[in-house]
């Protein structure tokens, strides 16, 4: 890469996932003299990436980007690519010509969590209880501030395992979280298998992916966050290749790490407590929205909040 003149119009352009592991030789100036970070697109990029692909597709009237990016946090530009693509084939099934926003949506949560599962036959208990599951992540997330708003919930199974679902969505995207917003999200995640408690005394299989995740934003806290009073502002936890999905190792000793555990435990088994003390003082409302999820199997944002915020007779 040395020896050539300034103005031979030579230019060379590399990428990789893995920069952290670049010899320096190669990435000292005068080498490649320009790095460009691409991250995911943030709201306004997911906009417009949308905007560019839908050029593609005829649309409906009453399609709004923005809400749609807002559905897609997370997601790549290939992603949302794939989300105008299963929303057009949606349309095609349907005997449309053109795109509505509620193939967008459905899309989205076929990206998120696989395809409905039409042909999977829920028994009558198996069904009322993922409709209590679903129904105590929403309610304990309603009941708490600074949570995102429930979006919709719906206990059609999906090819990906789900049983069912709740989406909740940000009016915006949002870059910090305080030690509040994080313990209430792991007490939304432990409101499923909270209800399961509250309602019918015992706990079933469909809270595993709730629990991974749970921990993990505990373990993040303690480790990585500095949100522990014992460990302050000491990182115990790295995180190891970001691009490739952020393996993480810890850097600690083994009488610390037991500590970390022994705290892990300690937080999410409180957060537990909270969403079932929440539920507990709730249970009518619990009551009433997952009788009418069993019957409606999947209600919007605005219906769950109609319920809600209803008063007695």
């Amino acid at each position: 890469m040395d020896g050539f003149e300034g103005n031979n119009g030579v230019m060379i352009l590399a990428a990789t996932n893995r920069p952290e592991s670049l010899d320096p030789a190669l990435t000292r100036p005068g080498r490649f003299d320009r790095r460009v970070p691409v991250e995911l697109p943030d709201l306004k990029g997911r906009e417009d990436i949308l905007k560019v692909h839908a050029k593609k597709v005829k649309l409906a009237d009453d399609v709004d980007f923005h809400t749609i990016a807002r559905m897609a946090a997370g997601a790549s530009g290939a992603e949302l690519a794939n989300i105008v693509n299963e929303a057009a084939l949606r349309a095609v099934r349907d005997g449309r010509s053109y795109v509505k926003e509620a193939d967008l949506e459905e899309s989205i949560e076929v990206v998120i969590a696989g395809y409905q599962k039409k042909n999977a036959v829920l028994s009558d208990k198996e069904k009322k209880v993922v409709a209590y599951h679903e129904t105590g992540h929403a309610l304990v997330a309603a009941m708490q501030t600074h949570s995102a708003p429930v979006q919709k919930i719906t206990i059609i199974p999906r090819t990906s395992g789900a049983l069912g679902y709740t989406m909740q969505v940000e009016q915006g995207d949002k870059y910090l979280l305080t030690k509040q917003e994080i313990e209430n999200k792991i007490a939304v995640y432990t409101g499923g298998r909270a209800a399961e408690e509250v309602v019918f005394g015992e706990i079933t299989t469909g809270a595993s992916n709730d629990i991974e995740q749970a921990t993990k934003l505990a373990r993040a806290m303690i480790t990585r966050y500095g949100m522990s009073e014992d460990f302050d502002m000491v990182a115990m936890e790295t995180v190891n290749n970001q691009y490739l999905g952020g393996d993480t190792s810890l850097a600690c000793s083994p009488e610390t790490q037991k500590e970390i555990d022994r705290k892990v435990v300690e937080l999410v088994k409180e957060q537990h407590a909270k969403a079932v003390e929440i539920l507990v003082q709730n249970r009518e409302k619990l009551d009433e929205l997952a009788a009418y999820l069993y019957e409606k199997e999947t209600i919007t944002g605005e219906e769950f909040m109609e319920i809600l915020e209803r008063k007695e007779a």
